[in-house]
């Protein structure tokens, strides 16, 4: 079992295309994951992409991207080692640092892909 095992989801209300294309260039998982090398192992095209992980963190990644009501279900998983041997304090604290990461991730594509939506009112039309 991965000792760097994070979930999260959060849901945007814009189409499931305009979350895909944000994660699709790679300049933007340098932006996302400073630390992280990651190679597209699955493109699954407007579904998401699969990462492996190396550098920072040792594993597996996936964005998965759920069409749900109005909107989309970001979908996020990291299954990773930290490399050679580490005290349990040290995963700990990574854990909950990337825990973290991971939403101000979603949360920041939230803000910038919803920006000028009205609450209640269903997303732009692409």
């Amino acid at each position: 079992m991965a000792s760097v095992d994070v979930v999260d989801e959060t849901f945007l209300a814009v189409p499931r295309s305009a979350v895909a294309a944000a994660f699709a260039p790679p300049s933007a998982w340098r932006r996302f994951w400073p630390d992280l090398d990651v190679e597209v192992y699955l493109d699954r095209g407007d579904q998401g992409l699969r990462w492996t992980v190396g550098g920072a963190l040792v594993g597996t990644m996936e964005v998965w991207l759920e069409p749900m009501l109005d909107g989309t279900l970001l979908h996020y998983f990291l299954r990773a080692d930290l490399p050679g041997d580490v005290p349990a304090k040290r995963i700990r604290k990574e854990l909950r640092r990337r825990q973290l990461a991971a939403k101000a991730v979603s949360l920041g594509l939230k803000s910038t892909l919803e920006a000028g939506r009205a609450p209640g009112c269903p997303p732009p039309v692409s």
